[in-house]
């Protein structure tokens, strides 16, 4: 008869982490405020983790809240996605039934990849906005149910976790915006070796505001003490007391395990070892019990009864026995869904494991996989096929390991769980060489290579020698992979692996294939981004028969050329591309490339033809419902709109994109560029509010380095109208530095800000710098959009440092290089005209010639076009001329009018500027306008200081060094220090040189 460890081992009382208890139960209170809570905690294996978790659920439970807790398995570490999120959502639909289902109505089909029972999955595209629709869909889940509710999502073993789960966790708790809704995970710190995985997740989260990381610390001797007394039912001898905090090591568990080994009278004897302080209540066990607990400990995290008594091949009666014993003495527990049993604490699981003989953890992993191929019945479908796997792997049988990999791989792709593929499939391609041929033969491409395209195999055009599955189709599919869950280094090493593999000549479709891939992943790490791995594609295909490939190809090449230097061949190219996709009934891959082609066609002058390609694409991708073409349809329609100056239709066509990526998932894939294309336009409408509203609650990490970049540019721009110098050359270097190696449509706008940034601060030689650098490195065909302001502004560098000796001597040669880059511009642009006579204005002002009638006929050009800017500026320039010339009435009303625009603009810069200009003008009382009052301290120019900016405007009004003197409360002489310094800060040569630059750069009133 078994014979259960008497007394208890765990102690009732719970002691030692009230200040921790504390802060997650304030932490519940935020969260039922709607501020979404985040809470990680950290410590040894054993320190009481756990129990400090299910004392925090029960208290929220009391509370009302709803708590769905789920366990990352060991096995997650080796390709079982979600694991841990599918137990929780579960547990949720258990607690909440119905209300889950109407949180889920409309997106049932994605939400079923990680709550089954919610119905079928549905057909789903696995590409690289799979993934990202899961996870807006399962952040819209949790946030309609946190609506009216405290939802708390309680994770343990996070050091298990796999990635998917962990890129998860990390889309929630960056897009969960005034929810009810509260986090809890926990890791063991002490298994987080330098190469975790966890710890870039860690550092991650740790930049999140909501994000609060708990350290428990070990017991002190007193509370060891409130421990035992609580096991022990007494207050413990001082001895025993001594010995246990000693060898404990103020590890809860530990001190437990000791108090078990005293109560079993075990209490000399024992190693300082730490597996054998484990396996001491283990061994204490009866005989029939250690099988039992050997065949667990190699079953993984937890087993399932049935699964693990077919194992035994055990009597019924005879297991119940033994399990119940490893119960009653604490070794093991029920699992949390009711359905088999885990050990207690994973360390004991480990030490048992490693306690077994050499050969014998093969022999139960053996018996696990074949029990579980001939019954998978016994554990549930979204675990099956990965642990299988793992169980034939680690029982040493490849032949048997290699096709359940490939099958594990293919259920990790279908729920978009690319980190867990790629796993699979490098298991696969490690095992390969050891598997013999007649079960290689087995295999076939369509099982296992969706991704790959259909042998075009030259020597075989029917395809017969592709009948079974090859090396090279594995290597394909894991290069997927590896580029959907962002290994962007292990794709590129991959493809180059494969590469290697194929004969190009014989099979130069396959070959193109993948240096198409390696371009896709070397567009953010090459200087190129990746053209020369296409043009070398391109080569392979060139001369061919037609298929999905070459228009691939073609169309890539095309768009690749798009957004950088586009030139009249790239529409015949994306033309080409659109055929042969026709040709190979490869409808997508020709709807992509017809939107290449029709913004070719715009931004190369034919605006009416690319729109109207535009528009049939878009109506095309809505009957088809395809969320990434029209992702991308409403990217470029919303951004060629914009270009051509039509701003209203282009922030509509964003908002449109913004709504379809919100509904389809993709807010955190195209979701960053919608969300600047709207900006950009609402900056441009003068709707300033709004664009600040995106601009601030844009997650800060979602997106690509260029998304972020543009996002940081848009942010610069802002912040130049607001007249924040500081912030705005901030958010340009953080553009630059996200962008990295910029395409021209990245780094053209960013040379705009270079450029008003530098004359802004006074440091018109690097205005001129960045001018000149854009004219030497040239400009692309049909970006005259990006080149007309920065030929503007950098021309009114040039007039604003008129009187810099420095600067004058070269300036001639300057301007004749910006009108030759205006001689070569041949695309028409709607916008050219008004932008063309705006920069005339501009030229002449710095060749001292400035008319109000040069700004005037800019003026005339801008206003059909309803935008307020530039057109605030062109009337500023023309007031600024009218005043200069003495007809104060003129200029009263045009600089009324340039501040009506610079209002609508929401540009306080500039309407500083014409508060400026009043008083110099004595314009006030023409228009009765006063300064607005500055929001920040205003910039030192030239590095004046205070006081030498007091005195600049001294000796703009003639005062004599004395009278300064007198006028400052200082000495003559130290008047006469300020003056001197100025002048050379100023590069001018007198006192008169000094006033009238001051006066020219408004550098005095």
């Amino acid at each position: 008869m078994l014979t259960p460890v008497e007394r208890i081992s765990v102690s009732p009382v719970f002691v030692g982490r009230s200040a921790e208890l504390a802060e997650l139960t304030a932490a519940l209170r935020r969260a039922g405020e709607g501020q979404p809570q985040a809470l990680l905690i950290a410590g040894d294996a054993g320190v009481g983790k756990t129990r400090l978790l299910e004392e925090f659920v029960c208290a929220a439970a009391r509370t009302g809240a709803v708590v769905a807790m789920g366990g990352c398995i060991e096995i997650g570490a080796d390709g079982l996605p979600y694991a841990p999120m599918v137990t929780a959502l579960r547990a949720l639909h258990q607690a909440l039934g119905v209300e889950v289902e109407l949180a889920a109505a409309g997106n049932e089909g994605r939400l079923s990849q990680l709550l089954p029972e919610l119905g079928q999955a549905a057909p789903e595209a696995h590409d690289e906005f799979g993934r990202a629709r899961l996870f807006e869909h399962t952040a819209q889940l949790f946030e309609r149910l946190a609506a009216d509710r405290t939802i708390v999502l309680a994770l343990e073993d996070l050091h298990w976790s796999d990635r998917s789960t962990r890129e998860l966790l990390v889309y929630l708790l960056r897009s969960l915006r005034n929810s009810r809704f509260v986090i809890v995970g926990t890791y063991r710190s002490d298994d987080l070796h330098r190469r975790h995985p966890l710890r870039p997740f860690l550092a991650e989260l740790e930049r999140l505001r909501i994000v609060q990381r708990l350290e428990l610390p070990r017991l002190g001797r007193t509370e060891v003490a409130d421990q035992l007394t609580g096991i022990l039912d007494g207050a413990p001898e001082a001895r025993l007391l001594e010995r246990i905090f000693r060898r404990s090591e103020g590890i809860p568990f530990f001190v437990e395990e000791l108090a078990a080994s005293y109560q079993a009278g075990c209490s000399t004897g024992l190693t300082d070892s730490l597996r054998d302080l484990l396996m001491v209540r283990v061994e204490a066990l009866p005989e029939p019990v250690q099988p039992v607990l050997r065949a667990l400990a190699q079953g993984g995290s937890a087993v399932e009864y049935g699964l693990l008594r077919a194992v035994l091949e055990q009597g019924e009666d005879e297991l119940f026995a033994a399990l119940r014993t490893a119960v009653d003495a604490n070794v093991l527990r029920p699992t949390a869904r009711g359905d088999g049993y885990c050990f207690r604490h994973a360390l004991v699981r480990e030490a048992v494991a490693d306690d077994l003989l050499p050969g014998e953890g093969s022999r139960i992993k053996r018996r696990y996989a074949t029990v579980l191929t001939e019954q998978p019945q016994l554990v549930p479908a979204e675990e099956r096929v990965t642990r299988l796997a793992n169980y034939w792997y680690s029982a040493g049988e490849p032949a048997r390991a290699l096709p359940v990999a490939l099958d594990a791989s293919r259920e990790a792709r279908r729920r978009n769980a690319f980190a867990e593929q790629l796993q699979m499939l490098e298991r696969a391609l490690e095992l390969w060489d050891r598997v013999p041929e007649d079960v290689l033969a087995e295999l076939r491409p369509a099982d296992y290579a969706e991704s790959y395209p259909a042998c075009s195999c030259d020597e075989d055009p029917n395809g017969a020698c592709c009948e079974r599955l090859r090396l090279v189709d594995v290597f394909a599919e894991a290069a997927v992979a590896a580029r959907l869950c962002g290994e962007r280094e292990r794709c590129l090493s991959l493809c180059k692996q494969a590469l290697r593999l194929i004969d190009e000549e014989s099979d130069p479709s396959r070959a193109a294939w993948f240096w198409a891939m390696r371009s896709r992943v070397s567009t953010k790490m090459t200087q190129d981004g990746g053209r020369s791995e296409l043009a070398h594609a391109r080569r392979l295909v060139e001369n061919r028969p037609p298929s999905s490939v070459q228009a691939e190809v073609f169309g890539r090449l095309a768009a690749c050329d798009m957004v950088d230097w586009p030139e009249p061949e790239d529409i015949a190219l994306a033309e080409r591309a659109v055929l042969i996709a026709r040709q190979v009934g490869a409808e997508t891959v020709g709807l992509h490339a017809r939107v290449t082609l029709g913004t070719l066609l715009v931004i190369l002058g034919r605006q009416e033809e690319g729109l109207s390609e535009l528009h049939e694409v878009h109506r095309r991708a809505l009957e088809l419902q395809e969320p990434d073409l029209l992702s991308r349809v409403y990217v470029n329609l919303s951004d060629t709109l914009e270009g051509l100056g039509r701003s209203a239709e282009a922030a509509e066509a964003a908002r449109s994109g913004c709504r379809m990526a919100r509904s389809n998932g993709l807010l955190g894939a195209a979701g960053p560029i919608l969300r600047g294309n709207l900006v950009e336009s609402l900056l441009s409408l003068g709707q300033q509010a709004e664009a600040e509203d995106l601009l601030d609650t844009a997650p800060a990490d979602l997106g690509s380095g260029i998304d972020r970049g543009f996002l940081h540019r848009l942010r610069a721009d802002l912040a130049l109208l607001r007249d924040d110098l500081p912030a705005a050359a901030e958010h340009l270097a953080r553009a630059k530095e996200s962008i990295g190696p910029a395409k021209a449509q990245d780094w053209l706008p960013m040379s705009t800000l270079v450029i008003r940034i530098a004359v802004a601060n006074g440091r018109f030689d690097e205005a001129r710098a960045e001018l000149l650098k854009v004219i030497d490195t040239g400009y692309p065909k049909g970006k005259e959009r990006y080149i007309w302001p920065i030929l503007v502004y950098g021309a009114a560098a040039e007039a604003d440092s008129r009187g810099l000796p420095a600067l004058d001597a070269d300036r001639a040669r300057v301007l004749d290089l910006v009108r030759g880059v205006v001689a070569g511009m041949e695309t028409p642009w709607p916008l050219s005209p008004s932008w063309s006579l705006l920069l005339d204005a501009e030229l002449a002002r710095a060749e001292g010639a400035s008319e109000p009638d040069g700004y005037l006929r800019a003026v005339e050009a801008l206003e059909p076009l309803g935008l307020p800017h530039p057109l605030g500026l062109a009337l500023f320039r023309a007031a600024e001329a009218s005043a200069v010339q003495g007809d104060r009435a003129a200029a009263a009303g045009l600089l009324h009018r340039a501040e009506a625009q610079a209002v609508a603009h929401g540009d306080l810069r500039l309407q500083r500027e014409a508060a400026r200009l009043a008083d110099r003008a004595r314009l006030r009382s023409a228009h009765g306008t006063a300064a607005p009052a500055p929001a920040e301290p205003q910039p030192v120019l030239f590095n004046l200081t205070p006081r030498e900016q007091a005195v600049l405007n001294l000796v703009a009004l003639g005062r004599t060094n004395r009278q300064i003197a007198d006028e400052l409360y200082i000495s003559p002489k130290t008047a006469s220090v300020h003056v001197s310094n100025i002048l050379a800060k100023l590069e001018v040569t007198g006192r008169g040189e000094a006033a009238a630059l001051a006066h020219r750069l408004h550098l005095v009133g």
